[in-house]
């Protein structure tokens, strides 16, 4: 089955001689229970694909469906946000800085039309590592990898089949890096997720991913299972100049 299915997608921001077009007829599908990278530089479009999905560049012609849903002319409603969630690349700018865990992620659960809050708020807290200590604390009293992890238990809370990840460890640490990578591998496995990740950085899809995407100017140069990218044989040659800037084929081996 299908998660994703994107076909001819183009995204644009802006009118008239203003008019940015961010992304240029991209076709792509995402298995139910992959993962699948999209990669490139800034500006490449990756990050507009995610916000096009969730509504949040509500500029675009072509098809998105998810899980056979299409999109064009559907307003994202409870219900799709059930099924898709989004966790962002800052866990400090996309957490309230005067809620506390318990209050960010119990607003969350009661939006979802979830009930049994001290229940479900503590097993949030287990399943990313953190533990019920860190119920009551703000974001100011965490680490930045302790705030991916509340955003990442905000974003099960409704328990989601997709999560599309914005770049999720680039404002982290190196040395939790990996640590979230891993969390991150290790949900997917225990929950059946589909992930969607955009990330410049190909050793964290080499990690993560099954497929990726490479993109360019708001095009998909190629698409290709990462055994070839560990194998370091992409065919286009922006591909292989960005497999060599990042250190070559033996930089995407696993975290663990």
């Amino acid at each position: 089955m299908t998660a994703i299915a994107i076909e001819g997608l183009d995204v644009w921001f802006g009118t008239g001689r203003d008019r940015v077009d961010a992304v240029r007829g991209v076709s792509l599908a995402v298995g139910q229970g992959e993962s699948f990278g999209l990669v490139g530089e800034s500006g490449s479009g990756k990050s507009t694909i995610l916000r096009a999905i969730t509504g949040l560049a509500p500029d675009w012609s072509g098809r998105i469906a998810v899980e056979g849903l299409n999109l064009r002319g559907t307003r994202r409603t409870r219900a799709f946000f059930k099924r898709v969630q989004m966790v962002f690349q800052d866990p400090y700018s996309s957490l309230h800085p005067r809620h506390s865990v318990d209050a960010v992620l119990s607003e969350t659960l009661h939006l979802h039309g979830l009930s049994d809050v001290d229940r479900r708020v503590p097993k949030l807290l287990d399943d990313v590592g953190l533990g019920g200590r860190f119920r009551f604390r703000y974001p100011h009293q965490l680490s930045g990898g302790q705030r991916q992890r509340v955003a990442i238990a905000r974003a099960l809370a409704g328990e989601p089949d997709i999560l599309l990840l914005d770049e999720p460890t680039s404002a982290l640490d190196v040395s939790v890096q990996a640590e979230i990578l891993n969390l991150l591998t290790d949900l997917r496995r225990d929950r059946g997720l589909t992930y969607l990740l955009v990330s410049h950085d190909l050793p964290v899809v080499g990690h993560m991913c099954d497929r990726l995407a490479v993109m360019r100017a708001g095009r998909v140069l190629e698409v290709m299972d990462v055994a070839r990218l560990r194998d370091g044989t992409p065919e286009t040659t922006y591909s292989r100049e960005l497999l060599a800037a990042s250190g070559g084929p033996h930089a995407t081996e696993g975290t663990r």
